[in-house]
């Protein structure tokens, strides 16, 4: 498995985990196409990185189909019919572990069956069960622990351990366990079996449905039988905003994907002429500022926005946004962000089909808890719901929470498809703007744009300061620029540092090649054929 892979003509595929990198890569080997592709990558992910993503996860995908359409298709799963404040009455926030923190619907498997509806009208014919079945072998058989798994194991293992169900799967001995160790899940194993003869609507209105709901009750999760029985993913117009190298679209709320297109319309805006200077990082820094504080006044439940988000992708908005970005000075920022695991990854296939897809469970390992009959890892998504009844984003039950999940993907005026996305809360808006604009805007080639030093505005993964941080492979003629603005610059120990994110991109060129790319940052890599 390689981190860049070019030239391919039937198809690629990139992930954070090798495995599901193959797995797509043979999907695409067997005549597949790239929705299908990404089903059998988004189970294999689950088995071999569960610490990123699991099926009781969400999930959002973006599909630039043959004929050029853009679809979204979202499966975010909404609050619990217990889920109300009084439940909470005894915490100050929502707990972010255990049985209270698994307080919504998981959603991704839904999604993975509309994907899968899309794959068939497009003419894809690969039975369910073949598609899950190396992710089924992957959980019963087991898989090599990664040496994120195991350090962030170890980092939570006070929290983790509490939560019903975690020890028993997830730690060795009541120890986390070490990288490279064999670990199965075989619970897991028998659901996704059961779900490739039985068909993915039963994980909710079937047996593993029953089983699931009769082990959330048992743990005392808000949510209920009934509510699983109701859940429905569904398609939507994605958001987009015009560039001057072509069109950006990402995934409308409850996704933050308003924010990632803010970013780069306002620094398009701003006619930066090279890359990797002050003019590059500082522009992109600052337009993050002004989309993050669009974001937090706006984003919530799409029935609840207190206006149209398209809305603040007009040009006269945008226009004004940017020309309140001081070109030479750092803008103050007291912004409280969002912390997130999650998982992104691309196929494409020879017909045009292009997907971007992220799949997660919020925190690492969401909630901690998994479900004793079906191995079900609980994500903890609702922990960005407030207690507060007036908030934008107030705890009810039926409510979607505000997700920092957003796939991208672009359609240049080249003629090029790019998909790409990260994992990392608030850092994926910013990472998505340094690849996409090292990639696109300045013409670095894809393995460059996804190895190139990266930065991160905010607190994410639980840092003590809201500041900027950096690589430390950036010139430090440029940390000195960065400081003499008014960053309150860090430079972070890592040369490759998990706190920015793990990247990948897949691109389908006008002559019909495919070519993909993923982080040296994490496990994975792209595979083509």
């Amino acid at each position: 498995m390689t981190l860049h892979t070019a030239g391919h003509r039937r198809g690629v595929a990139a992930a954070p985990h090798h495995a599901a990198a193959e797995a797509g890569r043979a999907v695409l080997a067997e005549g597949g196409n790239a929705l299908e592709a990404m089903v059998a990558m988004a189970a294999m992910i689950v088995a071999v990185y569960p610490h990123m993503t699991h099926v009781g996860g969400d999930g959002f995908w973006l599909v630039h189909e043959p004929g050029g359409k853009v679809r979204a298709l979202m499966a975010p799963g909404a609050a619990g019919a217990n889920a109300r404040v009084e439940l909470y009455r005894e915490h100050e926030a929502i707990p972010t572990r255990g049985p209270l923190a698994a307080l919504t619907v998981p959603g991704a498997v839904s999604g993975w069956a509309l994907a899968l509806e899309a794959a068939k009208a497009l003419g894809g014919k690969m039975p369910l069960g073949l598609l899950l079945a190396p992710a089924v072998t992957a959980a019963r058989e087991g898989y090599a622990v990664s040496r994120s798994q195991a350090e962030l194991t170890a980092t939570h293992l006070a929290d983790l351990k509490k939560a019903p169900g975690f020890a028993e799967v997830f730690l060795a001995d009541g120890k986390p366990p070490e990288a490279g160790a064999r670990m199965t899940q075989a619970r897991l194993a028998e659901t996704l079996d059961h779900i490739g003869h039985a068909g993915l609507d039963d994980f909710y209105r079937g047996d593993v449905g029953r089983e699931i709901a009769a082990d959330l009750d048992r743990i005392g999760s808000p949510v209920t039988r009934a509510d699983l029985e109701a859940h429905r993913a569904y398609a939507a117009a994605p958001l987009s905003t015009p560039l001057s190298v072509g069109t950006a679209y990402n995934a409308p709320p409850p996704t933050q994907g308003l924010s990632s297109l803010m970013i780069l319309a306002l620094f398009d805006r701003l006619r930066v002429a090279e890359a990797e200077g002050f003019d590059h990082v500082h522009g992109i820094v600052e337009a993050t500022k002004r989309a993050f504080m669009v974001r937090d006044r706006v984003v919530t439940d799409p029935d609840r926005l207190p206006a149209p988000a398209e809305s603040f992708l007009t040009k006269t908005l945008l226009d004004a946004e940017a020309q309140k970005i001081d070109r030479r000075r750092a803008a103050p920022w007291p912004h409280q962000p969002a912390k997130g695991d999650t998982i992104w990854m691309g196929a494409a296939d020879s017909s045009g089909l292009v997907v971007s897809y992220i799949q997660s469970i919020y925190w690492e390992f969401g909630s901690g808890c998994v479900l004793p009959r079906t191995g079900v890892l609980m994500q903890n998504r609702g922990a960005s719901f407030s207690l507060d009844p007036k908030a934008l984003r107030a705890l009810a039950p039926g409510r979607k929470p505000f997700h920092t999940l957003n796939p991208a993907l672009a359609v240049l005026k080249d003629r090029r498809v790019m998909a790409y996305g990260t994992m990392g809360g608030d850092g994926q808006p910013q990472t998505q703007a340094a690849v996409f604009t090292r990639y696109v805007m300045f013409r670095e080639t894809l393995d460059r744009a996804l190895d190139a030093p990266r930065w991160l505005l905010g607190r994410t993964w639980g840092a003590a300061r809201d500041n900027l941080r950096l690589e430390p492979r950036f010139p430090d003629r440029l940390v000195d620029q960065l400081l003499s603005a008014g960053h309150d610059v860090e430079l972070v120990p890592e040369p490759y540092s998990v706190t920015m994110g793990h990247a990948g991109a897949v691109v389908m060129h006008p002559d019909g090649t495919s070519e993909g790319g993923h982080d040296p940052r994490a496990d994975g890599g792209a595979a083509g054929v």
